[in-house]
């Protein structure tokens, strides 16, 4: 499903007037609808599918919309586009409290002793989450939610007096996103091992890239694959980090409900350990970028 929203919205953003450039505020709903569709498709699926899978997929949805919104926010009501990002953020986060239990889930069957004792108990927890995670976006009304974002954003922007040439505007937001990519690289390098957050904002960061990039790419100038390719290096090295880091936090967090069911502490002291050393690669690939 992935492929084929990227595909669409490739197509829509490479079809122009006859004569005329497309500018990005005509241009906006050719990005933003197929991404909608997607998310509301995903939202009704995990009402049914309770698979790791199709929570990750909501949650990444969820995430290139608030990219996208991100990216139109020059031509967007400030207030309004911080409004509905959020909105975007706090409903991936209500899939991704799940999601945060399958990969802990994951990551504790490396040792078979532990896992043997600790699965009933994790995936009772990962039951509990999920039905919170689905009455949360049953609630939520996710559909009518962004179909009316959908509409909002686009109203303004049909409305707006003056047009900006897309790539003109796909390059300047490419490149903002960019820059503050190579700040948060520039901070991480030069922070602490144990300061985990500037670590997640690089991660953070490298996003944001990415979905532009993927968002925008037939209409940018110049070649973007070097880039890419960096953004991939960043999202599987700080990925693998931000597991253990979570799981970590997740197990900490919820100590009480897990007690009596295995040796948690022997599950604590790998996931730190595996921490440790995950930073280590982490910072290691900084020092390359």
């Amino acid at each position: 499903m992935k492929r084929a929203s990227r595909k669409i919205d490739k197509q829509a953003a490479n079809s122009k007037p006859a004569g005329a450039e497309p500018s990005a505020e005509a241009a906006f709903a050719s990005y933003a609808a197929p991404l909608v569709d997607d998310a509301i498709e995903l939202a009704n699926a995990v009402r049914e599918d309770a698979s790791p899978e199709a929570l990750h997929k909501l949650r990444v949805s969820l995430r290139r919309l608030r990219s996208l919104w991100w990216a139109f926010e020059p031509l967007l009501d400030k207030g309004e586009n911080t409004r509905q990002r959020a909105l975007y953020k706090y409903l991936a986060n209500a899939a991704g409290k799940t999601r945060d239990w399958d990969i802990l889930i994951e990551l504790i069957a490396q040792d078979e002793r532990v896992a043997h004792e600790m699965a009933p108990t994790l995936e009772a927890a990962r039951g509990g989450a999920l039905a919170t995670s689905r009455e949360t976006l049953s609630n939520a009304d996710v559909k009518h939610l962004l179909q009316d974002a959908l509409t909002s954003a686009n109203k303004e922007l049909n409305t707006a007096r003056e047009r900006v040439p897309l790539q003109k505007f796909a390059d300047k937001r490419v490149s903002a996103s960019e820059r503050s990519l190579k700040k948060r690289i520039k901070r991480a390098s030069q922070a602490k091992r144990s300061n985990y957050t500037a670590f997640h904002d690089v991660r953070k960061a490298g996003k944001k890239v990415r979905y532009l990039l993927e968002f925008f790419e037939p209409v940018l100038s110049g070649s973007h694959k070097r880039t890419l390719k960096r953004l991939k290096q960043i999202q599987k090295r700080f990925g693998t980090l931000n597991d253990i880091v979570a799981s970590e936090m997740l197990l900490r967090d919820n100590t009480d409900l897990l007690a009596g069911s295995g040796d948690t502490d022997a599950a604590l002291e790998w996931l730190k350990k595996e921490r440790k050393r995950r930073m280590r690669a982490a910072a290691g690939l900084l020092r390359k970028l």
